[in-house]
């Protein structure tokens, strides 16, 4: 019988940096239409200032403010109106003591202006003389040059998942592609004699195959591109096969069940008669979470990873492993926990850390966090959690009244 070489969190992770390196990340170019959701490949620098002309932030006048300086609504200043500037056109004449010119929202600033009054405190008289019936104070109205970006500056950072801001920022430099980190192809195969086809009807010791369905959300969710997904029997020759033929196209090949040591967990012994190196981490110091498998295929350059069989396990092993390792190779921020007073204990796991899913409750001064127990088959510990609680191993447990930061799922 084969034991499980069990290995913590934190060495499973330093393991699989080390044997994948930054080869497994492929980059590609796609155009920014195409970008959202993706994560930048390359650091972002504005290749001039933005705006790289003064730009006038409401309809109005653009003035000197000193010529504004004593007006009111009874009192009026009067400027002559001297240039009426057309939005996307430059502004050719100097504004001087005395006169004003007319800009639209987002038109440029005339040279000699530094502030812009309001429509609404003007009078315009003969289209030639503006009644100004505020005054305003220097750089009223005004972007200034570079105030949003100075040239040079660093504006998104490697490692950026990109949304409508990024996408945002990215136009305003008139990127019309960006390049990008290429998502992972990636396997998923679900095992077991008991597992029925969602669809189809289950005997009545089966039940549905959730892993395949599950594991397939949570893949897509990151990105991540499916090449298969499928359950097949606990039969060595198909596993065999099914793990054969996605050595061929995947980045990644994800096998759910099969990863203990009983007598129908195969999944590490054939692993290891098809994958070369084979397994090198059976066994996580995790509850739940402990048969799991990690491996490689170094001729094909694939990752294998053995999940297991219950659901919850799987789906929090995939998110502590497989996620946590494509956002450390892209240098993408670890999202900060959310704060939040423990609502109950948590009990540890001799020699084990525990992956707690929890619900978070708004409370006056912040949040509540409520440990959803339950065993790691049961689906409900997901339904209900907003996110999970990591007891380290070496701690026997957190008490109620802790604060604690919760990872959302």
């Amino acid at each position: 019988m084969r034991f499980l070489q069990v290995d913590t969190i934190s060495g499973a992770r330093e393991r699989l940096l080390q044997e994948v390196g930054d080869n497994f990340l492929k980059m590609e170019t796609v155009k920014l239409s195409e970008a959202y959701g993706k994560c930048l490949a390359e650091d972002i620098y504005a290749e001039e200032n933005i705006p790289d002309f003064r730009r006038a932030t409401v309809d109005g006048y653009a003035v000197k403010a000193s010529d504004t300086q004593g007006a009111g609504e009874s009192v009026p200043v009067f400027l002559s109106v001297v240039d009426e500037i057309s939005i996307g056109k430059p502004a050719l004449r100097e504004i001087k003591n005395g006169e004003c010119a007319y800009v639209p929202t987002g038109g440029m600033i005339p040279d000699g202006a530094d502030a812009m009054v309001m429509v609404e405190y003007t009078e315009l008289f003969d289209k030639r003389d503006a009644a100004v019936y505020s005054s305003v104070s220097a750089g009223n109205g005004v972007v200034q040059i570079g105030e949003d970006a100075k040239k040079g500056e660093l504006l998104l950072s490697r490692g950026t998942v990109l949304h409508s801001a990024q996408t945002g920022v990215l136009a305003s430099l008139g990127k019309h592609t960006v390049k990008v980190y290429a998502p992972w192809h990636i396997t998923i195969i679900s095992t077991g004699d008991e597992l029925a086809e969602v669809g189809e009807e289950k005997g009545r010791c089966q039940v549905y195959d959730i892993n395949t369905h599950a594991l397939y959300a949570l893949a897509k969710e990151q990105g991540m591109t499916v090449d298969k997904a499928f359950s097949v029997k606990d039969e060595d020759e198909k596993i065999e096969q099914a793990l054969k033929d996605a050595l061929l196209c995947s980045d990644i090949v994800v096998i759910s069940g099969g990863s203990s040591q009983g007598k129908k967990d195969m999944t590490a012994d054939i692993i290891d008669k098809i994958a070369e190196p084979g397994v090198w981490t059976h066994g996580l110091a995790l509850k739940p979470g402990k048969p799991t498998i990690v491996g490689m295929d170094k001729p094909s350059g694939t990752l294998i990873i053995g999940l297991p069989g219950h659901p919850v396990a799987a789906i929090m092993v995939f998110q502590l492993l497989l996620v946590w390792l494509q956002k450390n190779l892209r240098g993408e921020k670890e999202a900060p926990g959310v704060p939040a007073v423990l609502s109950s204990n948590i009990p540890g796991a001799a020699g084990r850390a525990v992956c707690q899913t929890v619900k978070l409750e708004k409370e006056e001064n912040g949040y509540r966090a409520i440990p959803v127990f339950g065993k790691s088959g049961l689906m409900h510990t997901l339904t209900q959690a907003d996110g999970y609680v990591l007891v380290e191993a070496d701690k026997e447990g957190i008490c109620k009244g802790e604060t604690v930061y919760v990872q959302l799922l």
